[in-house]
């Protein structure tokens, strides 16, 4: 016999002791550490221009698109460090003491405070009081400001797992003639490479185009797949430059890694990731009530008899079964559920015509392939893309994601790279991976009676559905429950005296509908319901022979002598609950409940009283 429970503890005890239980869930990603991301801001003049197509400054387009950051990392991932950094500036803060760079964040989790700090920027207001704060300067030093970044990555002792320096400017000749300051700026971006020091240049609109072969090119860190002449189209627009930030800052976290056999002998290697995931309301924090610091819940297994903790190696897993209580070991329970070895196995290829919308299960995952087990693996899985594409045909797999799950059959369909007019990619080239159903999935509905409509009224609402149509695009609708909880707690922590309310795009447009359909409602009315029907009026219920409405049941009425011989022969459970609300009634007792439990009770204390 053993029992559990539960303590909590501080959470700031160490920081390695990262939660993950639930780290394997989904693939066999592990914690590896915070990513960290620096905001590096050019805060020269030309920053504060007109030059952007909404007639704002490139500066100001640039603090909104990092205080939209700032929020979004509050919400999605409120864990990573963030900071802020301005080069070209009058006035100097920054450890290493260089001129013309200001810190005004250092690397830390997101908060309030920050978000309010950069809100003070905003607009010509804002300028100015840049102005006044910092100011503009006339010479600075790129390579001093990367050594400052450097510095501030160096400077966290919590483990970081990802490093990136995202740098805003519209100037693509910062050092213009003086060779000295652009050979240093290219040797440390070099030496941010070697350490692991991501740079990416997020350039804005400037007069005449920003030419990327004069300086930066040799500066910024290419992805793995990307290439030097992609993604460096200038941004003018606020959408624009928050696409950008968006693609690059996300994190490209994988699921699982695992081999995709095409034979006996040959494999490759592929990661797996999640495209669309379910937004979900975040759960309450526990906060210890002294000290108003994190806390975690601990469970102890501990034997009721003795009082003594018990260890796992102690507890054993039991099922019953055929009269008997059969005992495992976790290990065996474990065994119990290994079918195959995680990975995917090619069993054949079949046309893309053969995927029938009724086979979806679940939202899909995407496939992309990985150098890390197998060399060669993108070489061959571009080629199996290719050919996949050239004959419009899908691969069907076999997929085991983990040690301890069942098989599933899934179809590989093949997809191409698209990029925007930005030359943002928007559509990744890869495989998506489509669950399918087993045979056990599949169910036919009964239908208990079938209804044909005639031609006319077939026509009628086919003209009620063409001037309904309109384009869906699913991100177009947001979740309002979602965005009212995020905007209310975005009030709590600005300060704000109400919290914004969110529009509910789902619901319909009744006025522009009905200004559409005009009369063919009440046509389509006609010919389909009777004259007169009422769809308001509540519906009767009919006699089990359906020739008309039942009749009602008469009503029971009982003295409180007749009530009071029930309760002596404890028979007052007999009745119906209708009833049971009658004697209360009779008693003349208050009835605060429906149930009748709670009315027997009430009834039972009454004549035990009496």
């Amino acid at each position: 016999m053993s029992g559990w429970e539960s303590y909590y503890k501080n959470e700031g005890e160490d920081e390695e002791e990262e939660q993950e239980e639930g780290a394997d869930a989904e693939g066999n990603y592990k914690y590896s550490g915070r990513d960290s991301l620096i905001f590096l801001v050019d805060a020269s003049k030309a920053m504060f221009e007109l030059q952007a197509e909404d007639g704002r400054t490139s500066f100001d387009l640039t603090i909104q698109c990092i205080q939209s950051v700032y929020s979004s990392k509050i919400i999605s991932s409120d864990r990573d460090l963030l900071a802020v950094v301005f080069y070209g500036t009058d006035k100097d803060k920054n450890s290493v003491n260089f001129r013309n760079i200001y810190v005004l964040h250092e690397l830390d989790i997101p908060g309030a405070k920050r978000i309010l700090a950069l809100d003070q920027f905003k607009g010509k207001q804002g300028e100015k009081h840049f102005q006044e704060l910092i100011g503009c300067g006339s010479d600075y030093s790129l390579a001093e400001a990367l050594w400052v970044c450097a510095n501030l990555f160096s400077g966290v002792r919590l483990k970081m797992s990802h490093k990136r320096v995202m740098l805003f400017t519209n100037n693509d000749s910062p050092h213009g003639d003086d060779s000295t300051k652009a050979s240093r700026a290219k040797t440390k971006a070099c030496d941010l490479r070697d350490t692991g020091i991501f740079l990416d240049l997020m350039n804005l609109k400037k007069p005449g185009g920003f030419d990327i072969s004069l300086f930066y090119r040799d500066i910024i860190t290419p992805g793995k797949d990307e290439d030097l002449g992609v993604h460096f189209e200038e941004s003018g627009r606020l959408e624009d430059l928050l696409r950008k930030v968006r693609a690059k800052e996300t994190r490209k976290r994988s699921l699982a890694r695992l081999k995709l056999r095409l034979g006996k002998d040959v494999a490759l290697t592929i990661s797996i990731y999640n495209m669309v995931q379910k937004a979900f309301r975040p759960p309450p924090i526990r906060l210890y009530r002294e000290t108003n610091e994190q806390v975690k819940i601990k469970t102890r297994t501990f034997n009721v008899e003795t009082g003594s903790l018990l260890l796992p190696s102690d507890t054993k897993r039991a099922q019953t079964y055929g009269g008997r209580q059969i005992v495992m070991e976790k290990e065996e329970t474990e065994e119990l559920k290994r079918f195959d070895e995680p990975g995917l196995i090619l069993i054949g290829f079949k046309p893309l015509f053969m995927l029938k919308q009724h086979h979806f299960l679940r939202p899909s995952l995407f496939v992309y392939p990985e150098e890390s087990l197998v060399n060669g693996s993108t070489t061959l899985f571009v080629a199996l893309l290719t050919k996949c594409l050239e004959k419009g045909v899908l691969a069907l797999c076999r997929y085991t994601p983990r040690q301890n799950s069942p098989p599933y059959f899934v179809a590989l369909i093949p997809q191409e790279e698209e990029l925007d007019v930005q030359r943002v990619q928007v559509t990744p080239p890869g495989f998506q991976l489509v669950f399918l159903p087993y045979a056990d999935d599949k169910r036919k509905v009964p239908f208990t009676e079938k209804v044909t409509a005639n031609p006319e009224q077939v026509d009628k609402m086919k003209a009620i559905i063409q001037k309904l149509r309109f384009k869906y695009r699913s991100d177009s609708f947001e979740n309002p429950v979602l965005q009212q909880h995020f905007r209310n707690l975005e009030a709590l922590a600005l300060d704000q005296l109400e919290p914004e309310q969110a529009p509910d795009l789902t619901l319909p447009k009744v006025e522009a509908m009905d200004l559409r359909l005009g009369s063919l409602v009440e046509e389509f009315k006609e010919l389909v319901y009777p004259p007169d029907y009422n769809p308001e009026k509540k519906a009767t219920k009919r006699k089990q022979d359906g020739s008309g409405p039942a009749e009602k049941q008469p009503k029971l009425e009982l003295s409180e002598e007749e009530l009071k011989a029930y309760f002596e022969k404890g028979t007052l459970g007999k009745l119906t609950v209708p009833m049971l609300k009658e004697a209360c009634r009779v008693c003349q007792l208050k009835t605060n409940g429906t149930k009748k439990q709670e009315l027997l009770d009430l009834l039972t204390q009454h004549f035990q009283k009496a």
